[in-house]
């Protein structure tokens, strides 16, 4: 004969066990982020994003998603982000994923190439950020130009300097 005492002992092993299952189906419920890994730096600005059981990419430049990129997606996607400190998780409608930090640095690369015009150069911007250059001819400052990311001009002069544009 089974006494309150067994009931309650009975009753307690369930509520215990489904609090274990509901628990395990909850994190399985979440989305699973194989990469880019936590803290990422980085100076390709093309970031390969790659998760399982997701169903949006949630970029933000806070940690409190004040304005994210929401980027709708199924599979795993190729982002071009410009350089800057990045928050992202990953949402399925059920469960999201840790918030991850993904660093973009600033990588600066200036090319010079011969421009088959007389002794002109074009200078392309072969970087990841907007470049300043500063033209001289004869040590006296003759112009300066502002490249885009994979933008070239034909400039000429005997010295060029480049830095990144503020």
């Amino acid at each position: 004969m089974i006494n309150k005492k067994h009931l309650i002992v009975i009753d307690l092993i369930l509520v215990v066990g489904s609090l274990f299952v509901v628990a395990g189906l909850v994190g399985y419920s979440r989305p699973l982020v194989i990469f880019p890994i936590d803290n990422l730096e980085t100076t390709n600005s093309s970031v390969l994003f790659t998760f399982e059981n997701g169903e949006k990419i949630l970029i933000d430049d806070n940690l409190e998603f004040s304005s994210p990129l929401i980027i709708e997606v199924k599979e795993n996607i190729v982002v071009t982000l410009k350089p800057e400190i990045y928050y992202w998780k990953i949402d399925n409608g059920v469960g999201v994923s840790q918030i991850r930090k993904l660093t973009i640095e600033s990588e600066i690369d200036l090319r010079l190439k011969k421009s088959g015009i007389g002794e002109d150069y074009e200078v392309v911007n072969a970087g990841n950020t907007l470049l300043e250059v500063d033209i001289y001819e004869d040590e006296e400052l003759t112009g300066s130009v502002v490249l885009g990311i994979d933008e070239s001009v034909d400039v000429y002069g005997d010295r060029l300097i480049g830095g990144q544009y503020e």
